[in-house]
Protein backbone atom coordinates (compact mmCIF):
# COMPACT_ATOMS: atom_id res chain seq x y z
CA UNK A 1 0.00 0.00 0.00
CA UNK A 2 1.37 3.38 -0.95
CA UNK A 3 1.75 6.36 1.38
CA UNK A 4 -0.89 8.21 -0.66
CA UNK A 5 -3.36 5.33 -0.29
CA UNK A 6 -2.75 5.18 3.47
CA UNK A 7 -3.36 8.91 3.72
CA UNK A 8 -6.58 8.56 1.72
CA UNK A 9 -7.73 5.80 4.04
CA UNK A 10 -6.76 7.83 7.10
CA UNK A 11 -8.86 10.74 5.77
CA UNK A 12 -11.81 8.41 5.14
CA UNK A 13 -11.55 6.97 8.65
CA UNK A 14 -11.30 10.41 10.26
CA UNK A 15 -14.35 11.55 8.30
CA UNK A 16 -16.33 8.49 9.36
CA UNK A 17 -15.25 8.90 12.99
CA UNK A 18 -16.41 12.53 12.95
CA UNK A 19 -19.79 11.59 11.44
CA UNK A 20 -20.29 8.76 13.93
CA UNK A 21 -19.27 11.00 16.80
CA UNK A 22 -22.00 13.49 15.81
CA UNK A 23 -24.58 10.75 15.43
CA UNK A 24 -23.66 9.21 18.79
CA UNK A 25 -23.96 12.57 20.51
CA UNK A 26 -27.42 13.02 18.99
CA UNK A 27 -28.52 9.50 19.94
CA UNK A 28 -27.37 10.09 23.53
CA UNK A 29 -29.82 12.98 23.75
CA UNK A 30 -32.60 10.66 22.53
CA UNK A 31 -31.90 7.87 25.01
CA UNK A 32 -34.37 8.73 27.72
CA UNK A 33 -36.23 5.97 29.52
CA UNK A 34 -39.99 6.19 29.52
CA UNK A 35 -41.28 6.71 33.05
CA UNK A 36 -43.52 3.77 33.93
CA UNK A 37 -45.43 5.91 36.40
CA UNK A 38 -46.39 8.58 33.88
CA UNK A 39 -50.03 9.01 32.92
CA UNK A 40 -49.57 8.05 29.27
CA UNK A 41 -51.86 5.42 27.81
CA UNK A 42 -50.54 1.91 27.23
CA UNK A 43 -50.37 2.22 23.44
CA UNK A 44 -48.31 5.40 23.58
CA UNK A 45 -46.11 3.91 26.31
CA UNK A 46 -45.49 0.76 24.22
CA UNK A 47 -44.64 2.90 21.19
CA UNK A 48 -42.17 4.99 23.19
CA UNK A 49 -40.60 1.82 24.60
CA UNK A 50 -40.17 0.39 21.09
CA UNK A 51 -38.70 3.69 19.87
CA UNK A 52 -36.20 3.66 22.74
CA UNK A 53 -35.18 0.09 21.86
CA UNK A 54 -34.50 1.12 18.27
CA UNK A 55 -32.45 4.12 19.39
CA UNK A 56 -30.51 1.97 21.85
CA UNK A 57 -29.67 -0.62 19.18
CA UNK A 58 -28.54 2.10 16.76
CA UNK A 59 -26.43 3.63 19.53
CA UNK A 60 -24.87 0.24 20.31
CA UNK A 61 -24.17 -0.52 16.62
CA UNK A 62 -22.62 2.91 15.98
CA UNK A 63 -20.53 2.71 19.15
CA UNK A 64 -19.05 -0.62 18.07
CA UNK A 65 -18.21 0.75 14.61
CA UNK A 66 -16.77 3.93 16.14
CA UNK A 67 -14.50 1.84 18.38
CA UNK A 68 -13.37 -0.33 15.44
CA UNK A 69 -12.55 2.79 13.41
CA UNK A 70 -10.56 4.33 16.28
CA UNK A 71 -8.62 1.08 16.67
CA UNK A 72 -7.98 1.06 12.90
CA UNK A 73 -6.80 4.66 13.01
CA UNK A 74 -4.34 3.70 15.75
CA UNK A 75 -2.90 0.85 13.71
CA UNK A 76 -3.05 2.27 10.18
CA UNK A 77 0.70 2.94 10.17
CA UNK A 78 1.57 -0.63 11.14
CA UNK A 79 2.76 -3.05 8.49
CA UNK A 80 -0.11 -5.45 9.11
CA UNK A 81 -2.83 -2.90 8.29
CA UNK A 82 -4.50 -3.87 5.02
CA UNK A 83 -3.25 -7.46 5.21
CA UNK A 84 -5.83 -10.26 5.51
CA UNK A 85 -5.64 -12.09 8.84
CA UNK A 86 -6.52 -15.37 7.15
CA UNK A 87 -4.54 -15.62 3.89
CA UNK A 88 -2.03 -12.82 4.63
CA UNK A 89 -2.60 -11.27 1.20
CA UNK A 90 -3.26 -7.57 0.72
CA UNK A 91 -6.87 -6.49 1.12
CA UNK A 92 -7.98 -4.53 -1.94
CA UNK A 93 -7.83 -0.77 -1.59
CA UNK A 94 -11.41 -0.56 -2.88
CA UNK A 95 -12.60 -2.75 0.03
CA UNK A 96 -10.63 -0.69 2.53
CA UNK A 97 -12.12 2.53 1.17
CA UNK A 98 -15.61 1.12 1.78
CA UNK A 99 -14.85 -0.64 5.07
CA UNK A 100 -11.52 0.67 6.37
CA UNK A 101 -11.66 -1.54 9.45
CA UNK A 102 -11.73 -4.71 7.31
CA UNK A 103 -9.43 -7.41 8.62
CA UNK A 104 -10.16 -9.97 5.89
CA UNK A 105 -10.11 -9.89 2.12
CA UNK A 106 -13.38 -10.54 0.31
CA UNK A 107 -12.54 -14.18 -0.53
CA UNK A 108 -11.61 -15.09 3.06
CA UNK A 109 -14.59 -13.17 4.43
CA UNK A 110 -16.91 -15.18 2.18
CA UNK A 111 -15.28 -18.44 3.27
CA UNK A 112 -15.50 -17.53 6.95
CA UNK A 113 -19.15 -16.74 6.41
Amino acid sequence: MTITEKQQLKNIIESQVAALSKELAYLKTQLKPVDKECSLDNVYHAGRHQEQNIIFHRFEKYTKRYNRLIATLNRIESEDYGVCKECEEDISIERLKLIPESEYCIDCMNELG
